[in-house]
């Protein structure tokens, strides 16, 4: 194969475990209905979440062959200003399939190796990114324009992601250690929102192709909220942040027509996860407060969340198919017009 005819495997970034991380949250948010839906959305739970654990499985298998042929590629994918955030996506992944396999009761010794696997990796990702900060230097940032170019909703993944230990790691007897990763995660999700909103009103908006990112910062409220349901805090404290998330969801999703009118790109996966988890805190909080009105919402939402995942993976198959991914990004400047 010559150099000017790459291979597509060479763009099998780390940003491909998104999916596998916005199927098992959707796999979750059925288990979390099957109360309300009874033993057909354990089945869906267990169908969808199966689909996860092979996705991540070809996934792993293709970035390490892919680390084998193509290391300049990886190196690159480590320099990128944007990029080498979707690192995290692979720990995270990981915490999520252990959590869904422990909530569905299977290979649990399997589930609690994936999960120490995830919750160490993801603390090693986290202090990688944030040392970037730190770095006297930065590729790809010469300047302060170009570091705060840098600053996309992608930022959450490594340093928010940490608040998803919590999900399986109280039930595996670690609630300690998972309260470690999850007050990492509290602290940094108004740091990263704070340099968010700056980034957005002092520098310019990020580029159109990665408008759909902005439902990242959904998932932070959400996850939290599920954790303070494992650590059973006081309900109104989970209502608080659920209500933090819908105000999220409402503020991003009025502009969700323009991010998603452009061509299909990986980056609109990025609405799948934060969607699912904040549809699986509003089923356990609807069964928890008794409120007929929110379970109506949230059934409401599960079928918002299942729809919306079933077209990106029609849409990853149609652009699998043909050759729009997997392939170079469009070339755009990242630095914006002066405001």
């Amino acid at each position: 194969m010559s150099a000017t005819a790459p291979t597509p495997l060479k763009f099998l970034h780390p940003g491909w475990f998104s999916i596998v991380m916005g199927l098992t949250g959707l796999a979750l948010a059925w288990h979390s209905a099957s109360g309300a839906l009874g033993e057909w959305a354990t089945a869906v739970a267990l169908t969808v979440g199966a689909v996860a654990a092979g996705v991540f499985v070809a996934l792993l298998l293709g970035s390490a062959v892919r680390w084998q042929r193509h290391p300049d590629a990886v190196a690159e994918d480590l320099r990128h200003p944007v990029r080498h955030a979707f690192v995290a996506a692979l720990p995270v992944s990981a915490l999520l399939l252990a959590t869904w396999l422990q909530a569905m009761g299977l290979a649990l010794p399997l589930a609690h190796a994936l999960w120490w696997i995830g919750s160490i990796a993801q603390l090693g990702v986290t202090v990688w990114a944030l040392g970037r900060w730190l770095a006297p230097t930065v590729a790809h940032a010469p300047d302060a324009q170009s570091l705060w170019n840098a600053v996309t909703p992608v930022l959450y993944i490594p340093v928010v992601g940490n608040v998803v230990a919590p999900l399986a790691g109280v039930g595996f007897g670690h609630p300690v250690w998972s309260a470690v990763h999850m007050g990492v995660g509290v602290f940094f999700w108004p740091v990263v929102f704070t340099l968010l909103v700056a980034r957005r009103l002092a520098h310019g908006p990020i580029p159109p192709r990665l408008h759909p990112t902005w439902f990242i910062s959904l998932a932070p409220a959400a996850v939290i909220g599920l954790c303070t349901l494992r650590y059973e805090l006081p309900p109104l404290l989970t209502t608080m942040v659920w209500g933090m998330g819908l105000f999220i969801l409402l503020w991003v999703g009025t502009q969700a027509r323009r991010f998603f009118a452009q061509p299909f790109a990986l980056p609109f996966w990025a609405v799948s996860f934060p969607l699912a988890a904040f549809t699986s805190l509003s089923l356990r909080l609807a069964q928890g407060l008794a409120l007929p009105v929110l379970q109506v919402a949230a059934l409401a939402l599960l079928a918002l969340t299942s729809v919306v995942i079933a077209a990106l993976v029609l849409a990853t198959v149609k652009g699998l198919r043909e050759g729009t991914l997997l392939a170079p990004e469009p070339v755009a400047p990242l630095v914006p017009a002066s405001p």
